[in-house]
Order: C-alpha cells, then structure tokens, then sequence
C-alpha cells in the first residue's frame, strides 16, 4: 500500500439516503431490454412516434437563428415562448393560466421532486391513489410523509371514500385522472365533481399528474381538475410521451404563490431546464402540426391496444380480468387469488417475455397478483405472440397451484 495516498473518506449517508431504494421497475427493464424478450414493461413511446425528421430540422432551424440562446444560460422559470404556449394550449382546454404560473422542469419527475420538496415535511400526511405511479411514490418517499392510501375501484378514485379529517391534514392528494399508469383508467366526470369540490371545501392541494391526457384514444377529453379547482391544483404535464422522453421537458402549473417556491427549489436543483430542448418543446408545439402528430399517435397506439386486448381475450385463462383503457399507454390485468405475479414474472421470462408486477405500484399495501402491461412499443406480431405466451406460463402457474392444493 502507498503511504503517501491519503486515507479513504469517510462517507456518511444522510438518513434519507440510507431509505432510498432502486427503482424496482429500472432494474426490471435492465433484463427486459434483452432482444430475445418481447417486452410489455417499459413504458416508452413507440419509436415510430418519435418525430425524428422534424427535430432535425428543428435543431438546424434554432442553431442558425437562436444559437446562443439555446446554448448558453437561461432563465430558471424556463423559455418564455414555451410557457406562453403551454399556458395558451391549457386555456383552450378550459383552464385559465397564465405564463407566470408555469414553470418548466427537467420531466416531469422532477415537478413530482420539486412539489414534494416544498410541500411535505417528515411525518406529513400524504393521500395517494391505489395503485399509483411508482415513481411518484419514489419522489414523495424521500421526504418521509406517512402515506394514507384513498380507496378506488374500476374507474378509479373513490372521492365519498376520503376520510374529511384526512382531507383537512393533509399536504396533498397526488392523483393520475388521465389513462393512468398502471391501470390505464380514467377518472368519470362526476367523480372529478366531487372530488374539485372536496378539495375547495377543505382546502386540499390536489397534484394532477397528466402526461397522458393528450393520448385519447376513444370517447372525450374530460375537463381537468386545474379547470376545476385552480387555487388548489397544481398541474403536472410533460412532452415525453407526445414528442420524446429523451428531451426531458415538462411542466408544472401552480398558483403563483406556491409558484415562488417552486422556482427557489428549482434554481437549487438544476438553475434550468437545458434551452435546446425547451427550444425542440416549443418549435414542436406551435409548428402547425402538433394536433396530427398526435392524431397519428393515437391512431397508432389505439390500434395497438385494441390488439392486446384482442388477445388477451382469446388466450387468457378463466379468473384473468383486465381493465379497457381508452387512451394513454397501460393496461392492468388482476390474477386469481394467491398467483404471485413477482414469481409468475420468471416463469414468463423463461418463455420470452416480460410484464411489470404490480406489487410496486402500491404505497402501502402491494397486492401480488396483479400486473401492467404496455402496448406501445411492441410490433403487432409481438403482441400476439407475447400475449400468448404470458397466458401460457399464467395456466401453468395456475396448474402448479392446483396440484399443489389436491396434494396438501
């Protein structure tokens, strides 16, 4: 050993640090990324959606006339044209906002960070959807709320089901309306009612987290909670899943109060999203083709869906169910009582394809027999052949269960 070489540091954890785990559904895609598996976990745009052609021009476009605008620093609250057009596009879906209350974030994981950083203290109560998205669970997690998960059903969240005292404790209500992730439901109309009305009656800050909303597939878009209850929502949207993930370009909309807040816990982040790609974002969204990308999208994945849906009728076992999603890029299938989709989740592998299992999208009470599947990204001969396949291994796991059963 060189005794001149200063001794290791001494590196003590935070305690925050010390409770951080792996994201279950990362170290899932490592192995689903394999080429031989036909993976329905990630949930990734199709790369036939991705506008590639017209991000190229768009690049070449900003680098001749804005190149030191996109390169260099930029203001914290992000690019001001990107803002008015989100601020403008909201409006017209019947929410009044103006630029000042937007703020443009690196995804919109990191909204789900900064909303969670200003607004929950250890041992706050947190209202949370079940089952939800997992990486929200992540971001809210590190600040150490107490999670109180709110009952659903079929169609989603349940408002006559939260608890008025709960409601008048807590910090937040973190909701998915929109064709969530995992379930792929939509939260009806006379639930988002009550629950805008609830809110405004005791005061509960509602995040509602919407990358999926511009994903319908069939019937209407539903008004937002934002248009609902503005002074207690704050709006959480991103451009991964409509123009590219790989831009990392969201947003959040808040009340400007909690607005200045928001941008202090951004400036100590990151000081600002890269101005590249906020450029991309907006040259993107007001080039005059924005609406038939996104026709062309759900044309796409509405076809996908109905596909997987298609097959999960025709190969699926007896005690299988499923929800019908009508937009966005998940579905959630529920297995008998007692199959562990952690385990059933190998037995699939071995066969060529993979799922998510559903355990990780609860806070607090996982439930092992249930699992998501996305419909984006496989091709359709992929599908027919993946969903076969994940039927196969669920009979020979539901047979395993029943021998098991006659001999004990």
């Amino acid at each position: 050993m060189d005794r001149h070489l200063p001794p290791a540091g001494r590196w003590q954890l935070a305690a925050r640090a010390q409770r951080m785990q792996p994201s279950a559904l990362r170290e899932l895609l490592k192995v689903a990324e394999r080429p031989d598996i036909i993976s329905f976990a990630g949930g990734l745009p199709s790369p036939y959606a991705l506008p590639v052609e017209r991000l190229q021009a768009s690049v070449d476009r900003i680098l001749r006339r804005d190149a030191i605008g996109a390169l260099q620093y930029g203001p914290s609250e992000g690019y001001l044209p990107l803002r008015e057009a989100i601020a403008a596009r909201l409006t017209r879906q019947g929410a009044a906002v103006s630029p000042s209350e937007v703020l443009i974030t690196t995804g919109s994981q990191q909204a789900l960070d900064l909303v969670a950083r200003v607004l929950v203290d250890p041992g706050s109560r947190v209202l949370i959807e079940t089952p939800t998205y997992l990486g929200a669970v992540q971001a809210l997690a590190q600040y150490e709320p107490v999670f109180e998960e709110v009952a659903t059903d079929a169609a989603g969240l349940l408002p006559e089901r939260l608890n008025d005292t709960s409601m008048r404790n807590a910090r937040l209500l973190y909701t998915q309306p929109n064709f969530q992730n995992p379930t792929g439901r939509t939260l009806p109309l006379d639930r988002r009612m009550a629950l805008a009305s609830q809110a405004i009656r005791h005061g509960l800050p509602i995040v509602e987290d919407d990358p999926y909303g511009e994903l319908v597939y069939t019937g209407v878009t539903l008004p937002s909670l934002l248009s609902m209850a503005p002074g207690n929502v704050v709006h959480l949207g991103s451009f991964s899943k409509v123009i590219a993930p790989g831009l990392r370009v969201g947003y959040v909309v808040a009340p400007e109060a909690l607005m200045i807040k928001l941008l202090q816990a951004k400036q100590a982040s990151d000081l600002h999203t890269t101005g590249i790609t906020q450029r991309l974002a907006h040259a993107l969204l007001t080039d005059g083709e924005y609406d038939t990308h996104l026709e062309a999208i759900r044309l796409r994945y509405r076809a996908q869906c109905a596909l997987m849906l298609k097959c999960l009728s025709e190969h699926m076992p007896e005690g299988v169910s499923w929800t019908r999603p009508a937009g966005g890029m998940f579905l959630w299938v529920t297995l008998p009582p007692g199959i562990d989709s952690a385990s059933l989740f190998d037995d699939a592998l071995a066969r060529g394809v993979a799922f998510v299992p559903g355990a990780s999208f609860h806070a607090v009470s996982p439930k092992a027999n249930t699992m998501r599947l996305t419909f984006t990204t496989a091709t359709p001969s992929q599908i027919e052949t993946g969903i076969a396949r994940l039927a196969q291994a669920i009979e020979a796991r539901l047979r395993k269960s029943e021998t098991c059963l006659t001999v004990s």
